[in-house]
């Protein structure tokens, strides 16, 4: 199998590199690197569900499951100090880049794990779960995520989603339903669909 952003070690040499990037009105320095997703920079459809995240309305935690570098966990911990921000990725290299950024961007509301998903985290934990879901591991894995966000959000909590119509996004949407989560379509741009799945 290729080597991509769900492994757990990268065998791809580390080539880091630094970037600046503007995320909800706010200023961040990043480093990203090569077996990471989005090695480049932020991508569009994470940016269009980070300008599309709301507050979730009930107290607790927010969770950014697929951290990669760490763009969704460390913009929305800035914008939210008071919030607990729960970032987990299965990729040794997107932890300790994580890592790295927050220490960076002054992010001191953030814990990181090296974490398969959502394995081992008790029920009704978080307020809201945000992800751009890693699609490269199959649809099997990406609806996984989904069936152990149902377990972990608080009732009334909130799992956001960013998906590509050809990468899924009706199936996605087909699934959420069926989890019983009440589900919104959010945002829509250039084919990217923000869902909002809430748990009742």
């Amino acid at each position: 199998m290729a080597d991509h952003y769900y492994s757990k070690k990268p065998s791809v040499e580390s080539n880091q590199k630094e970037i600046r990037e503007e995320i909800r009105g706010q200023s961040f320095h990043f480093y990203v690197d090569r077996g990471v997703f989005s090695k480049s920079g932020l991508d569009y459809g994470t940016r269009l569900l980070l300008e599309t995240f709301r507050e979730p309305g009930i107290s607790g935690p927010i969770g950014d499951i697929g951290c990669g570098w760490g763009p969704i966990g460390i913009s929305i911990a800035k914008s939210f100090p008071e919030r607990p921000i729960h970032m987990v990725d299965i990729n040794e290299r997107s932890v300790q880049l994580s890592e790295k950024n927050a220490r960076l961007n002054q992010a001191g509301n953030i814990k990181i794990d090296q974490n398969n998903l959502l394995d081992g985290f008790e029920r009704d934990t978080f307020a809201a779960l945000i992800t751009n879901p890693p699609v490269r591991a199959g649809k099997e894995t990406v609806f996984a995520l989904y069936e152990q966000a149902r377990d972990v959000l608080k009732e009334n909590g909130e799992l956001w989603v960013v998906l590509q119509k050809k990468q899924g996004a009706p199936s996605t949407q087909k699934k959420l339903e069926e989890l019983d989560f009440d589900v919104t379509v959010e945002n829509k741009s250039k084919g990217y669909f923000i869902f909002k799945a809430k748990k009742h």
